[in-house]
């Protein structure tokens, strides 16, 4: 899955326009094909790593691959959208086709990688590889800001990763290794761990991107073209909850306690401020990128609920905004390449002249508010339940961002596809072409399977849960909403009840 991308993506820079465009398609769909295979050969309930290979290179850093539960859903959304990407970009990226290409298939190899990755130093060279690409895409490919654009995003990102950096290199020498899985069983002292916390956090926290460190994503999502901005809400803002489970809770479990207040309240303010910012949005890509700090705001909530519920609910809310995200820049950008604006205003009644474009449109705009039968509804009711467990305020406060998220999102529906046909532009706008139609069919119907079948998802990541759960039971918070013994911790019975619910 590594090897098929980085050949195609050699390969690209030597071929023309034409060809570049079909051999990035090939190598997306042969990954697709081997992301089935992965997901079909995985083990549910069997070794937690699984599919692993090492092979030792200088020192104690070598080529450590391996996947659970977590890596496996992330992997598979990312082999899912990448041929949608290459087919978005077919007619939409006109110069430097090939560069563009390579630039979309290296992308894969090091978002596969960063999932993947069983050596600390490994992860980091996957992790922050994958700003190169990104800012190459932004940089060249995006919009009439696309300079400022791509700095932004990269010197934010990269400036949080340097003091995770510094962390790292501390880890390995206290704990004698480089390896994940052994570092997720080791304990650091608990004043150490803030410290490391709060250096791994800086990282997270921009790459998610939590409030304030969120400026970035809208210039960015703006600036980048179609499938940019897929790929970007789909998958890379994915890396910092899934940095969250691999490093801060499992290797800091006293720090991420101690911290919880932290979390919570920028989450909280992330949800409610940045939902009010989007309802007084004029261009949709910006609507969109502000809706999407709002939900990685309840990803984050879920993740340091310290339970089963809030865990795997920040992972659905992960696995569900990256379809339904993605499936809402891709239909911004069918509009886009009609009428090439995405002011709010110049649009109105799509309905008439696009009715299988507005029918579309209504199940991503439906998903994306958590409507019962979609992805999102499943994560952020379990992450919200997680949550209510250790904090009923931040509980209340965050499901008020759901309801504003309903607010922005169907006035936005509203005005651009009810009322009248503004202009003859409009009304000359043709409906979904077969191609269009390819691109948004296979993520409704991945929305709605989550919807109303989330087990089959659910299932990959229960064990990966359960042994968390055992590793930071220990500094579980106390919550405000179930009754606690003198100590302040909840009853092993109230405990093993919830775990019973969850697996329920």
């Amino acid at each position: 899955m590594l090897a098929i991308p980085a050949a195609a993506a050699v390969a690209c820079l030597f071929l023309s326009a034409s060809a570049a465009r079909w051999t990035a398609l090939a190598a997306t769909l042969a990954n697709l094909a081997l992301g089935v295979v992965l997901w079909l050969s995985y083990d549910v309930g069997g070794a937690q790593w699984q599919f692993v290979e090492y092979a030792p290179l200088f020192g104690r850093f070598g080529w450590a691959l391996g996947i659970d539960g977590y890596a496996l859903l992330l992997i598979v959304l990312s082999v899912f959208l990448m041929p949608i990407c290459i087919g978005a970009s077919w007619q939409a990226i006109e110069k430097r086709v090939p560069e563009y290409m390579s630039a979309f298939l290296f992308t894969e190899v090091l978002m596969i990688g960063t999932f993947a990755a069983q050596d600390l130093f490994l992860f980091y060279i996957f992790f922050e590889a994958g700003l190169i690409p990104m800012f190459l895409i932004i940089g060249i490919w995006g919009g009439a800001n696309r300079i400022y654009a791509s700095y932004k995003f990269f010197l934010y990102t990269l400036l949080g990763s340097l003091l995770m950096f510094i962390a790292m290199l501390y880890m390995s020498i206290t704990a004698a290794t480089t390896s994940i899985p052994a570092l997720m069983n080791y304990d650091f002292p608990p004043q150490v761990q803030t410290w490391l916390w709060l250096a791994f956090f800086a990282s997270f926290a921009v790459k998610m991107p939590m409030w304030p460190v969120h400026t970035w994503l809208p210039d960015a999502h703006v600036q980048a073209p179609t499938a940019g901005s897929v790929i970007l809400a789909g998958v890379l803002l994915k890396l910092g909850g899934y940095g969250f489970l691999r490093f801060s809770l499992p290797m800091f479990p006293e720090a991420s306690a101690q911290l919880v207040w932290l979390v919570f309240g920028l989450s909280a303010v992330a949800v409610i401020y940045t939902s009010l910012v989007a309802l007084v949005q004029s261009d949709m890509k910006k609507l969109i990128a502000y809706s999407s700090v709002a939900h990685m705001a309840i990803v984050t909530i879920g993740l340091f609920a310290f339970n089963a519920q809030g865990i795997e609910g920040a992972m659905m809310v992960m696995l569900g905004h990256g379809l339904v995200s993605g499936a809402l820049f891709l239909c911004v950008g069918v509009i886009y390449d009609r009428l090439h604006t995405r002011e709010i205003s110049r649009y109105g009644g799509l309905a008439i002249n696009m009715p299988r474009y507005a029918l579309l449109f209504l199940l991503f705009t439906m998903a994306s508010i958590g409507l019962p039968g979609t992805s999102n509804f499943v994560g952020e009711i379990l992450s919200l339940m997680g949550t209510y467990q250790v904090s009923t305020t931040v509980a209340l406060l965050c499901t008020t961002g759901i309801i504003l998220g309903a607010a922005y999102m169907l006035y936005l529906y509203r005005r651009v596809v009810f009322g009248e046909i503004k202009s003859e532009e409009v009304a000359a706008m043709s409906d979904l072409s077969p191609r269009e139609l390819w691109l948004l069919a296979p993520i409704a119907a991945a929305v709605l399977w989550m919807g109303v079948y989330p087990e089959s998802f659910l299932a990959p990541m229960r064990k990966d849960t359960q042994i968390l759960l055992a590793r930071i039971d220990r500094a579980r918070p106390a919550g405000d909403s179930l009754p606690t013994t003198g100590t302040g911790i909840v009853p092993a019975a109230h405990a093993e009840t919830h775990a019973q619910g969850s697996a329920h």
